[in-house]
């Protein structure tokens, strides 16, 4: 039988006929691997403002800094030409623990190169990534980790996450190695890099969040790691029994589930996003307030216009919990948070209508295996279709780190250690 729980300020149990997916045991389909992420991020084209120059990535050394949730005693990168056009060359890349994310200098002992296929330097062809051979490298977990290439030529075109809220160091030259890197670029954005991985130990499965901005962390603090995302890696920590479940973050800014526009969209990304990342078990779906708001943002619509586009949501949701349970996974649902006096959707009682039906079908037993009532938790509740202010960073549609915070802390641990 399936439990659909109901997590926030509001918690219901209720059952449901589940399916075959009930029968096997948690973690069979994808922690029997040796490997689990203990960071990714999700791959796109970037936009012109957040792309570097050809210039300034021909003969390049770029260093950037990821965020670790879990531990462990070995490492492999993920070298990702998603979006190339053409092979990306890539002449060398190395590791190293950085001396802190406000720097691109890093512990010169700690600094080791990785191989591909015992070779140095590696070729990536167009639409493809290339992991790294295990490198015996002892990581701490929430720990950071500094990844460092060069770059002969420049990409054709470029694969990457704009909106990392951390920054990277760039400079011409071959540096891979190098203590510091000398007068370097700096940008807030990651490219080429998709996903860290670590030795799986017995249990041990990574969460995927799949979401837009308010997951990819749109008002948190650059540098600070304190998306809701990363919170809940602090809290599986301090608890023993998830210390060994790492969690993926799949937000792009912007994102839908029905159109593309910043990244592609939810179901044209699932598999790269959702069932790539190693050892995933749980899946988070926190997506829909940009195809809800985008609908009249230009102007309202006819009340049929907001029914059609309810619909349209929710058949993308069942999309995402068929295919999710086809892979084993378990699949949690989190309600769309408040959004009117937004000045980039501005929503009308249509919108705010159609966020409520949405969020009630999400919370209603039976579609997925738990709900997330992020809703609930950072709503105002004098005015329900408001941030509360404490949880607003300012534009009253993305969470402040207050918020963020307040949204990971509702999450209960036990949905990851059955």
């Amino acid at each position: 039988m399936k439990q659909t729980r109901i997590f926030g300020v509001i918690t219901a149990w209720t059952l449901a006929v589940w399916g075959v997916c009930a029968q096997m045991p948690p973690g069979a389909a994808k922690a029997s691997g040796s490997w689990v992420a203990t960071w990714g991020a999700s791959q796109q084209v970037p936009e012109p403002q957040n792309s570097l120059s050809p210039d300034a990535l021909s003969d390049v050394t770029l260093r950037q800094i990821f965020h670790l949730s879990i531990g462990g005693t070995a490492l492999r990168v993920h070298i990702s030409n998603a979006f190339g056009t053409d092979a990306l060359h890539v002449t060398s890349v190395h590791v190293a623990r950085p001396i802190s994310p406000l720097s691109p200098a890093i512990h010169p002992a700690s600094d080791r190169a990785l191989t591909f296929a015992g070779k140095e330097e590696i070729t990536v062809p167009p639409g493809a990534e290339f992991i790294s051979d295990p490198l015996k490298y002892s990581v701490a977990p929430l720990s950071d980790l500094a990844v460092t290439f060069h770059l002969d030529e420049p990409p054709a075109r470029q694969t990457g996450h704009p909106g990392s809220r951390a920054t990277s160091y760039y400079v011409h030259g071959n540096a891979v190695g190098s203590a510091n890197l000398a007068g370097p670029g700096q940008v807030d954005h990651w490219y080429q890099i998709s996903e860290i991985d670590v030795p799986a130990t017995p249990g041990a499965r990574a969460i995927v969040a799949l979401g837009d901005s308010i997951t990819d962390g749109h008002g948190a603090t650059t540098n600070g790691n304190d998306r809701w995302t990363d919170v809940l890696a602090q809290r599986l920590q301090a608890s023993p029994a998830t210390r060994d479940v790492g969690v993926s973050n799949q937000g792009i800014g912007g994102n839908h589930l029905l159109t593309d526009g910043l990244g592609p969209n939810v179901l044209a990304r699932f598999d790269r996003d959702v069932l790539a990342p190693a050892g995933v078990q749980w899946v988070i779906v926190f997506e829909g307030v940009n195809d809800l708001g985008g609908l009249a943002r230009n102007g309202e619509v006819p009340a049929a216009g907001h029914a059609e586009r309810v619909q349209r949501v929710l058949a993308a949701y069942e999309q995402i919990i068929m295919r999710a349970h086809a892979h084993g996974l378990r699949v949690y649902g989190a309600t769309i948070t408040p959004y009117v006096g937004s000045s980039y959707y501005h929503p009308g009682p249509l919108s705010e209508a159609d966020r409520q039906a949405v969020n009630q079908w999400i919370r209603k037993p039976g579609h997925f295996d738990a709900v997330i009532d992020f809703d609930a938790v950072v709503r105002d509740p004098q005015q329900p279709d408001r941030l509360l202010p404490a949880f607003d960073c300012g534009d009253h549609l993305h969470p402040s780190p207050a918020g963020y915070k307040a949204m990971a802390d509702a999450i209960p641990l036990s949905l990851f250690s059955e």
